[in-house]
């Protein structure tokens, strides 16, 4: 079986896991170990049974809980040179502990029986990328955070059976909140996140033939709301609204079978 699920999606932390297989990939850690435990049980996984950890880049609400948890479960961890050193610039000795293995953001690796294919996106970290994971036939794409959509991210994720995309704020509501002007200006970059209207730009630019599955993700708790997502997402599609998912903060989603 080939399936994935979100332990939670947002500015306070993400983690997604990809099972194929005897195989479960996490994409990212921005938990801390406890409460990552306390979110895997919830699906049904025994932390233990984890595979590795895949880390799209070094901000804290996506890898704040990476080295901690895989030193915790002795967890190989598969990031880029410039995400590990970011990681290390507090502490030089972080990670040292743990498997830490330098992956190319164009060259497509394994961990188990799962095919990761890494995929390079602008955003304000290092060396950031996002991913697509497979079991050789069916794929997911995951992509949180990228301040706009690029012809490699396009080319990464056309086709796909599955995607987990960002769809961060509504560009009005931002503008219009009570972000600090100089906040307001790096999210809505083109190295900061994606909006719900860039997200659905770049759905309708997708060969969508396959899709069983999307989750707008990375909802902005102060700049969004669940209903603007929704109705974005499915214009793009021509579908119902109720068909797109979402991934919240709190409790992520369930697991869904690709």
């Amino acid at each position: 079986m080939t399936r994935f699920a979100s332990l939670g999606s947002g500015s306070e932390g993400n983690c997604l896991i990809f099972e194929a297989g005897a195989t479960r990939v996490l994409v990212d850690c921005g938990f801390k170990p406890k409460e990552a435990q306390t979110r895997l049980e919830r699906l049904g996984v025994e932390p233990a049974s984890l595979s590795g950890i895949v880390v799209t880049h070094e901000h804290s609400d996506h890898a704040g809980g990476v080295f901690a948890l895989a030193r915790l479960y002795n967890l190989g961890v598969w990031l880029t040179h410039g995400t590990l050193a970011a990681m290390r610039e507090p502490d030089p000795d972080a990670g040292r502990d743990v498997a830490c293995h330098i992956i190319d953001g164009q060259l497509p690796f394994a961990v188990g029986d799962a095919r990761v294919e890494p995929f390079t996106v602008p955003h304000d970290a290092r060396e950031p990328v996002q991913f697509v994971l497979s079991d050789g036939a069916r794929r997911l794409g995951v992509l949180t955070d990228a301040g706009c959509s690029t012809p490699r991210i396009q080319e990464s994720l056309t086709g796909c059976d599955a995607l987990v995309l960002e769809a961060n704020h509504d560009l009005d509501m931002l503008w219009n909140g009570a972000y600090p002007k100089w906040l307001k200006q790096r999210i809505a970059g083109p190295f900061g996140h994606l909006d719900n209207e860039d997200s659905a730009r770049l759905i309708g630019a997708l060969d969508c033939s396959r899709l069983k599955h999307v989750v707008g993700a990375h909802l902005s708790q102060q700049n969004n709301r669940p209903e603007i997502v929704r109705t974005a997402l499915a214009r793009a599609l021509n579908c119902e609204e109720s068909w797109i998912g979402l991934a919240t903060q709190d409790e992520g989603f369930g697991w869904r079978s690709l």
